[in-house]
């Protein structure tokens, strides 16, 4: 008997948990409002969202007194807009009154669009033109502005003490001459990496200084500006640029020394110096030259200083009649009976060229340029060779005329043979001493005048010369 009550209680409680199932299963698995049913195979589209949110009022179907209560109620909490006046009807909103500015109104509007259950906002609101009311805004946002800058003392105290503890850490190791002297290769370069250290460690500072005062936005809005104008600017001032980098790759380079010798391009004279800007130079005829840095970098540089030998040549001619291998052999003689043309390298000539009435024979000789005038040791050798061929026999040309008649009249033209020509010459040229034999000991010493004006001016011109004697030339 209580098995089958037992069963029959079972029985009751089964069917009464399965008729609660099935009535609670639509609810349970029924989507919700916010709940999408994704199926394979079917997009199903997203519910559109609003650009702003919704302002509900306190009903659930507001009335036009709950919507004029929640806009001015809102509109109190701003002090712009506590003027404002509101009136609802039909769920169209009608806003007048002053606002402070032409912003405030637009924001109102703004405002009360959002609110639920307005369909649309007539706004008749006008700017307050009163002069205590707009002067207000401004008052406090100085007053404000100014209580921030009292904040932000200490702070701004404590960044410029660290900018100008790392500038005058910066000054204090450019000011390290003697180092940047020994490290950099010359007195410019030095310079040069002195200055770099001073700004980097400007920099540095300036960045921890903005950092302390959470200003690094700033800092990058400073550095992109600067990168702007850097750029505009080294495009306005690009050969000044130019120079400046020219400069520094002849201080490193170092192509000449004080007083020597050399032609840059088709410009000729002795160094003076050589400055962060330009190479000056002493023409041949004591003039000052200045030329930029950028130009001598880019040109040709001919140095006649660096090698103490030097060759020297010059041109002469025989008649057409002579003999130019023995007119050759004979000016050589006379060439190396010279006391200041070296041995070594021997001298030597050449034919040039054969023309009509001349032979031009190319002689050429070796000196010592430091202890022999180039231009002096030339003139005495062209004057030797020359007197050794005249005394020798050996003709100058002469130019030589072809006359054409073309006439019926015979003309009488006295004819006479080269022998007899020659003879005439021979009889009309006047005798000529021979050389003398103290010819070799002219005076072919070296001229050093633009030396000593070079000289003269590097001891008294103050201006900076980055050349430096102890590196090597290129």
């Amino acid at each position: 008997m209580q098995i089958r009550q037992f069963g029959h209680r079972f029985e009751v409680a089964r069917i009464a948990l399965l008729a609660c199932f099935i009535i609670l299963m639509p609810g349970l698995f029924a989507p919700s409002a916010h709940a999408q049913i994704e199926l394979p195979g079917i997009e199903v589209p997203a519910e559109p969202v609003d650009p702003e949110p919704v302002i509900e009022a306190q009903a659930i179907s507001p009335t036009d007194q709950d919507i004029e209560q929640r806009i001015e109620g809102i509109f109190n909490e701003i002090d712009a807009l506590k003027d404002v006046r509101i009136r609802v009807d039909a769920g169209v909103v009608a806003m007048t009154g002053d606002v402070p500015t032409l912003a405030d109104a637009d924001r109102a509007e703004s405002i009360a669009t959002r609110v639920a259950g307005v369909v649309t906002v007539e706004s008749a609101l006008e700017r307050n033109l009163d002069v205590a009311d707009n002067l207000q805004p401004v008052t406090d946002k100085l007053k404000n502005n100014l209580q921030k800058f009292i904040n932000i003392l200490p702070l701004l105290g404590i960044a410029l003490a660290i900018f100008i503890l790392f500038w005058l850490l910066g000054r204090a190791l450019s000011g390290l001459t003697g180092l940047w002297r020994r490290i950099a290769p010359n007195m410019f370069m030095a310079e040069l990496m002195a200055t770099s250290i001073r700004i980097i460690f400007v920099i540095i500072g300036l960045i921890i200084a903005l950092d302390v005062l959470q200003a690094t936005a700033l800092m990058g809005a400073i550095l992109g500006g600067a990168g702007v104008l850097g750029l505009a600017i080294g495009f306005a001032i690009r050969d000044t640029v130019d120079n400046y980098i020219s400069s520094i790759m002849l201080s490193i380079r170092q192509p000449f020394r004080a007083n020597d010798h050399v032609v840059i391009g088709n410009r000729e004279g002795h160094v003076i110096r050589l400055t962060s800007r330009a190479t000056i130079l002493m023409t041949l005829d004591g003039n000052h030259l200045r030329i930029p840095n950028s130009t001598v970098f880019k040109a040709e540089i001919l140095n006649y200083s660096t090698n103490s030998e030097r060759r020297f040549d010059f041109e002469l001619g025989i008649d057409a009649a002579d003999d130019p291998l023995a007119a050759m052999n004979i000016g050589l003689e006379s060439l190396r009976g010279l006391g200041f043309v070296l041995d070594e390298p021997d001298a030597s000539a050449r034919l040039e060229q054969v023309g009509d009435s001349n032979i031009v024979i190319s002689f050429f000789g070796w000196i010592d340029q430091a202890n022999s005038d180039f231009y002096k040791a030339r003139s005495i050798a062209i004057r030797a060779v020359m007197n050794i061929l005249d005394a020798e026999g050996f003709g100058l040309p002469e130019p030589i005329y072809r006359l054409r008649f073309d006439s019926d009249t015979p003309l009488e033209i006295a004819r006479s043979s080269k022998d007899e020509d020659a003879g005439a010459r021979a009889q009309s040229k006047p005798e000529r001493e021979a050389p003398q034999p103290d010819l070799a000991m002219e005076d072919v010493s070296r001229e050093n005048d633009i030396g000593k004006k070079v000289a003269e001016e590097r001891a008294t011109a103050g201006e900076q010369d980055i050349l430096d004697e102890a590196r090597p030339i290129e």
